[in-house]
C-alpha cells in the first residue's frame, strides 16, 4: 500500500474543519501537524522536512510585496474614518438625483471612486448602506435594487486597483502586482459600467422601482452644485492618480505607492480637520487586525502546503488537473467552478491561500505563464469577488444586514444580490473569452 491516500484525505479534512467553523489558520496548521505525524508513522513522511518551515515563515515575514497589504488597508480605513464616503454620496447623490434611477447610479459611481481610493469592502458597504439606503427607501426605490446596488458597488474595491486581493494574488501566483493592477483596471471599470447599465435598464423598464427625486429636493444652482462636486471629488482623485499613476508608469512599486497612499490619506483627513487621535488609533487597530489575520493565514497555509507536498499531495493535484478533458479549457472550467462554489462558504483570503498554490503548477504545466498568468490572476480576482455577494456567507450581505433597518428583510437582501452575482459572472466570462481586456 502506498501513501497516495494521504493527500486527498488531508485536503478533505481541512475543508471539513473550515466548514465546521474552526479558524482557518489553525485548521490548516493543525491538519498539517496531524498528517505529518500520520505520515511519519506510516513511513511516508520524514520529520526533517519540517526543518524548512521556519525558513518559509521568515520568508513570509520579510516579503516586501506583502508589505503593501497593511499600507493599502491603512489608506482605505483612514479615508473611511475621515468620512470621505459621506461627502461623496451626499454631493453626487444630489447631482444624479433628478434622473430616474439617479440615486442608484450615484451609488455605483461613488462605489467605483471608493474602490480606487480605499479598496475596503466593509467600509464602503457600511457607509453607503447607512447614508443611501434610508434615502432610497424614503423615495420609493425597490428594496431589492437598493440593497443589491449598495452591496455590489461596495465589492468593486476587490477588482479595481489598488486592491488587497490583487496584492495577495500577485504573491501567490508569482507575478508582478503592478502588472495585475494594470491588467485589472479595464475589467474593473467594465464591471462598474455593467452595474450602471443594469440600474439604467431597471429604471427604464420598471420606473416605479427607481424613481427620480422630486424637483423640490434640489435647492442649489447647477453651478454651485458642480463646484461642490469638484471640491469633494478632486482630493481623492488626486490621491488615486498619485498612487496608481506611480505604479502604472513604473516610478514606484505597489509597496512604495501604498506607503504614499497611507501618508496621503492622513494628509487628506488633516486638510478636512478630521485627523483625530480616535480616528488614527481606530485606523491602526483595524490595520493591525486585518494584517495579523493575513499573516496567520499565510503561516497556516505554509505549514499545510509543506506537509501536503511531503505526502505527495501536490503530485495528486497536478495529475488530476493536467489530465482533465480539454486541457487548459478543462482546467479553467474546473478552477472557476471550484472557486465560485467555495466562495459560498469561505472568504477570498482562505481560497487564495489554500487553493491557489495547488492550481498554479497545473496552470504553468498547461502553458499559462508570463502575460497569460497576469490574465489568469485577474480572472481569479473577478471570480473571487463574487464570494462577497454569494449567500449564505457573503461578507457584503452581513455588512449591509448590520446597518439595514428591520423593514429590509434578509430574504430581500439575498434577492437583491442575485442579479449582481449574474452580472459578475457575465464579466468573468468576458475576461475569459477576451484576454485582451487584461493583456492589451
Amino acid at each position: 500500500m502506498t501513501g497516495d491516500w494521504l493527500g486527498p484525505v488531508m485536503f478533505a479534512l481541512v475543508f471539513a474543519l473550515i466548514f465546521a467553523g474552526y479558524p482557518v489558520a489553525f485548521s490548516l496548521g493543525g491538519t498539517a501537524l496531524v498528517f505529518a505525524a500520520i505520515g511519519v508513522q506510516a513511513g511516508y513522511f520524514d520529520w526533517s522536512l519540517l526543518y524548512a518551515f521556519p525558513e518559509r515563515v521568515f520568508g513570509v515575514m520579510s516579503n516586501y510585496v506583502l508589505l503593501a497589504v497593511p499600507f493599502f488597508i491603512f489608506m482605505g480605513t483612514m479615508l473611511e474614518r475621515s468620512r470621505l464616503a459621506e461627502d461623496l454620496l451626499y454631493t453626487i447623490g444630489t447631482l444624479f438625483g433628478p434622473l430616474r434611477g439617479g440615486l442608484a447610479l450615484a451609488v455605483v459611481f461613488v462605489g467605483t471612486l471608493l474602490a480606487a481610493a480605499t479598496g475596503v469592502v466593509g467600509a464602503s458597504v457600511v457607509a453607503m448602506g447607512m447614508i443611501s439606503l434610508p434615502i432610497m427607501t424614503r423615495y420609493g426605490y425597490s428594496k431589492e435594487l437598493s440593497a443589491g446596488v449598495i452591496m455590489a458597488s461596495g465589492t468593486l474595491g476587490q477588482i479595481i486597483p489598488p486592491s488587497v486581493v490583487l496584492v495577495v494574488l500577485g504573491d501567490q501566483l508569482g507575478v508582478s502586482v503592478g502588472k495585475l493592477f494594470v491588467g485589472a483596471l479595464v475589467p474593473g471599470l467594465m464591471l462598474s459600467g455593467l452595474f450602471a447599465l443594469y440600474v439604467a435598464i431597471v429604471a427604464w423598464v420598471f420606473p416605479r422601482a427607481a424613481p427620480a427625486l422630486p424637483g423640490g429636493e434640489h435647492h442649489e444652482s447647477l453651478g454651485a452644485l458642480l463646484g461642490s462636486v469638484v471640491r469633494v471629488m478632486l482630493p481623492p482623485l488626486v490621491l488615486i492618480l498619485l498612487v496608481l499613476g506611480g505604479i502604472f508608469v513604473g516610478l514606484a512599486t505597489p509597496t512604495e505607492a501604498g506607503a504614499l497612499g497611507a501618508v496621503g490619506a492622513m494628509a487628506l483627513a488633516a486638510a478636512n480637520r478630521r485627523l483625530t487621535w480616535s480616528a488614527l488609533l481606530g485606523t491602526m487597530q483595524e490595520t493591525m487586525r486585518l494584517t495579523a489575520m493575513v499573516v496567520f493565514l499565510l503561516i497556516g497555509s505554509t505549514a499545510f502546503t509543506l506537509v501536503f507536498r511531503g505526502v505527495w499531495g501536490d503530485v495528486w493535484i497536478d495529475r488530476l488537473l493536467t489530465n482533465l478533458p480539454g486541457g487548459l479549457i478543462g482546467l479553467l472550467v474546473v478552477t472557476n467552478l471550484a472557486v465560485f462554489v467555495l466562495g459560498f462558504f469561505i472568504d477570498f483570503f482562505e481560497i487564495a491561500f489554500i487553493v491557489l498554490p495547488l492550481l498554479v503548477p497545473a496552470a504553468r504545466a498547461l502553458g499559462v505563464d508570463g502575460e497569460r498568468m497576469v490574465w489568469f490572476g485577474v480572472m481569479l480576482a473577478m471570480n473571487l469577488q463574487t464570494s462577497f455577494l454569494t449567500p449564505p456567507f457573503g461578507f457584503s450581505l452581513f455588512y449591509l444586514r448590520g446597518v439595514a433597518p428591520p423593514s429590509l428583510t434578509t430574504a430581500q437582501i439575498y434577492r437583491g444580490a442575485l442579479p449582481f452575482i449574474a452580472i459578475q459572472l457575465v464579466a468573468l466570462v468576458l475576461v475569459i473569452l477576451f484576454p485582451g481586456l487584461v493583456t492589451r
